[in-house]
């Protein structure tokens, strides 16, 4: 399945962050590596994962700000027991919880479990593109340079 992002190239790319922040179980770095194996500029693949994977996670902070359980547990297979596990993170920390919604287990969720406790959308949109965009320009940079060092041993 990951072949058919990378046969899209950036646009591939995009699509994969995008869907891997809305619930989908996907590996983007996986499309992000090949990409930049291949040779494609760096600087704008990060770009794009950083904001096909924000634009997802914000899709799914409101997705959960809508919050009709039915479809959620019916299409994202998400109960509401789960969701609200993250209650007293959230009441904790607020917007900046939305820092971790890069994370690959239990981000997702964070992001809905933001929009179904109403926090702020704006402060949670601007902590969710600094973590995924730390997350993408590490993973990025690291996947180059390892890239490179791997090809020197050889």
């Amino acid at each position: 399945m990951m072949d058919y992002f990378v046969e899209l190239g950036y646009l591939g790319l995009f699509i994969a962050c995008f869907l891997t922040a809305t619930l989908v179980p996907l590996s983007p770095e996986v499309v992000l590596a090949v990409l930049i194996a291949k040779g494609f500029n760096i600087q704008l693949c990060i770009i794009i994962a950083c904001v096909g994977n924000w634009l997802g996670g914000v899709t799914t902070y409101y997705i959960g700000r809508i919050g009709d359980w039915k479809k959620i547990e019916k299409y994202f297979r998400i109960k509401k027991e789960k969701v609200y596990s993250f209650k007293e993170k959230i009441d904790r920390w607020g917007s900046v919880a939305a820092f971790f919604t890069w994370l690959p287990l239990g981000g997702d969720i964070l992001a809905l479990a933001l929009g179904v406790f109403k926090v702020d959308a704006f402060k949670v949109s601007l902590w969710m593109l600094i973590g995924k965009s730390i997350r993408f320009f590490v993973v990025g940079v690291l996947i180059y340079y390892g890239i490179d060092w791997f090809f020197e041993l050889t």
